[in-house]
Parts: structure tokens; C-alpha cells; sequence
């Protein structure tokens, strides 16, 4: 399938970095490379780094980014390594980053890639395809009712996770579940009718859950965005786009505690913590996409953009 992928808010992330054109980038989440492409197009003698857990995306963002020559390196890495891969290689400083951390479409309209209720494929939901963690169909299959019951409370944020865990238990003991359909069919049997027909993708946040399982999406991404803002040069920028509410409540937690100067609790007569501020907030409420980019692509419209600017 052909590699089709529509960034973002894109000119709103590629604004919010402030390109410098003698400066070093990191693109976290290359996919496409609708964002880094932009970015590279900014660089004179800056160097642009693209990281990709995807194999897919490697092959594509490579190929869209070759005009570009030495000015852009490419690796496949999952882009909480990427601290340390850009350490290793040299690079102690940088003057912009970016993290999106949505699914690109192309994972999503591949049916064979299991992320999507849309599609009939088998359960998979592996960002990285040659890595060897578990899958959905083992998270599926395999977790007790109660474990599914808590993924799906806490990463789907499922009011019906308890039922839907337990048909799914029932099920598979008749037979493993192998498809992303036999999956939603199970989850919308599991709901109220009234639910189904009104919520607009019912499987969604099932889906939604066990794609952050798998993917553990989730683990260390407070510890990734600390490490990039300490890379950050004076008047660096970090640009993140997230696409559900857990992961912003993440970024938005960080952003606030790296732009405060003091953490003490309030009724403290004198400042005994020490800590001092290392970002400003670009941005104080989040930027959403505007109606039209709505309208073209509904990706979009659970998109956050948050930016913070060394100090």
C-alpha cells in the first residue's frame, strides 16, 4: 500500500519551532515526513535528525527527504532511545524538537497492521513490525478479565470496560480472537444499542486502549521530554502533538512543572526547593487545528499542539 500520511497543523508546528536555519532538529515521529520536509526546507546549514519506530515510514521519509542530502539523517529508533542515540553520535545540544505522537494514517488505513476497528486485519497494533513485543492478539487473548478491565478503564477511559472483558474472556474460550473485526463485534455487542449508534466508533476507545498496551506508549514519555528540554539550547523550542487526553495531561504536567521557578506548596514562607524554571510556555492553552483542516481531515480534530521555549 502506498505510504499516505497528512501532518497536523502543519504550519502551526513548523511556526512554533522558529526554524533557525544554521540550527539542529529532531523529529521524534518522522512518518511521512509532512513536518520534517518543511523543516528541511528552512536549513541552510543546519542538520535535521528523523527518528521512526515504523520501517514503513523509514523507507518513505528517506525517500522524500533525499534531496536533502547529509542535511538530513534518518534512523530507525524508537525516539525515547533518541536522547541517548543523539548523545552517543555527538549531538549534546539542540535548537528544536518535535514529538507527534499520533498513529499515522498509513498505519491506520493498513489493514493488515490491526490498529483499526475500520478494517479487517489481523490483531497486531505494533508501531515497530520486526519488534519483538507483544501484540494485540496476545494482550487479547491472553490478559486476565481484570487486567483488560484496568487497560481499558485507564488507557480508554471505557465506561463499559468491566462487560467488555468479560465477553471478551467468554469468547475467546470458544475460540481465540484473530481480527480486528471479530474484536469490535465483540466490543459492540458488549454496549447498549443507544451507545453504539451515538458514540461514533464505538470500538474506539478499546482500540484506543490496547494500542498504548502494546505499544506501551505511555512509560517514560515524562522522562523523554525532560531529557529534550535539557538538550535544548537557550531559545530552543519543543513543539507536541497529542491526540487524547492522557497523554496531553503528560505533556501539559511537564510544561507546567519546567516553567515554574518554585515547586513549593503555597503556605511556604521562603523557597526551600531550589527549583528553577527552564522553559516559558509558547503557547498557555493548547493550539487546536482550525475548522477547515477539521473539515479535510478528522485525524485532526483531538489534536493539541503545546510549545515551550528554553530560558
Amino acid at each position: 500500500m502506498e505510504f499516505k500520511h497528512v501532518p497536523v497543523m502543519l504550519n502551526e508546528v513548523v511556526d512554533g519551532l522558529d526554524i533557525k536555519e544554521n540550527g539542529i532538529y529532531v523529529d521524534c515521529t518522522i512518518g511521512g515526513a509532512g513536518h520534517s520536509f518543511e523543516i528541511a526546507k528552512k536549513l541552510k546549514n543546519g542538520k535535521l535528525y528523523g527518528f521512526d519506530r515504523d520501517e514503513d515510514a523509514i523507507k518513505e521519509s528517506r525517500k522524500k527527504l533525499e534531496k536533502f542530502g547529509s542535511k538530513v539523517i534518518i534512523t530507525k529508533l524508537n525516539y525515547k532511545d533518541a536522547p541517548s542515540f543523539l548523545k552517543e553520535n555527538g549531538v549534546e545540544k539542540i535548537d528544536g524538537v518535535l514529538i507527534d505522537l499520533g498513529v499515522s494514517s498509513h498505519q491506520i488505513d493498513e489493514g493488515d497492521r490491526g490498529f483499526s476497528f475500520l478494517h479487517n486485519g489481523r490483531l497486531d497494533m505494533r508501531m515497530g513490525q520486526d519488534e519483538d513485543v507483544l501484540t494485540a492478539y496476545d494482550v487479547v487473548n491472553s490478559y486476565s478479565e481484570s487486567e483488560l478491565t484496568q487497560i481499558f478503564f485507564k488507557y480508554g477511559e471505557e465506561e463499559f470496560a468491566k462487560k467488555i472483558a468479560r465477553n471478551i474472556v467468554s469468547e475467546r474460550k470458544i475460540k481465540p480472537i484473530e481480527t480486528t473485526f471479530e474484536l469490535r463485534d465483540i466490543i459492540e455487542n458488549s454496549l447498549p444499542k443507544k451507545v453504539v449508534y451515538s458514540r461514533g466508533g464505538a470500538s474506539k476507545k478499546v482500540f484506543q486502549a490496547i494500542r498504548i498496551e502494546v505499544n506501551k506508549e505511555l512509560d517514560g514519555l515524562d522522562n523523554v521530554l525532560e531529557e529534550f528540554i535539557d538538550m535544548l539550547n537557550i531559545g530552543g523550542r519543543m513543539a507536541i502533538l497529542t491526540f487524547h487526553s492522557l497523554e496531553d495531561r503528560i505533556v501539559k504536567n511537564v510544561f507546567k512543572t519546567e516553567s515554574t521557578d518554585c515547586l513549593c506548596p503555597p503556605k511556604t514562607p521562603k523557597c526551600i526547593c531550589g527549583h528553577k524554571a527552564k522553559v516559558k510556555l509558547v503557547n498557555r492553552k493548547p493550539i487546536v487545528a482550525q475548522a477547515k483542516e477539521q473539515e479535510e481531515n478528522s485525524r485532526s480534530t483531538s489534536a493539541k499542539l503545546r510549545i515551550v521555549e528554553r530560558i
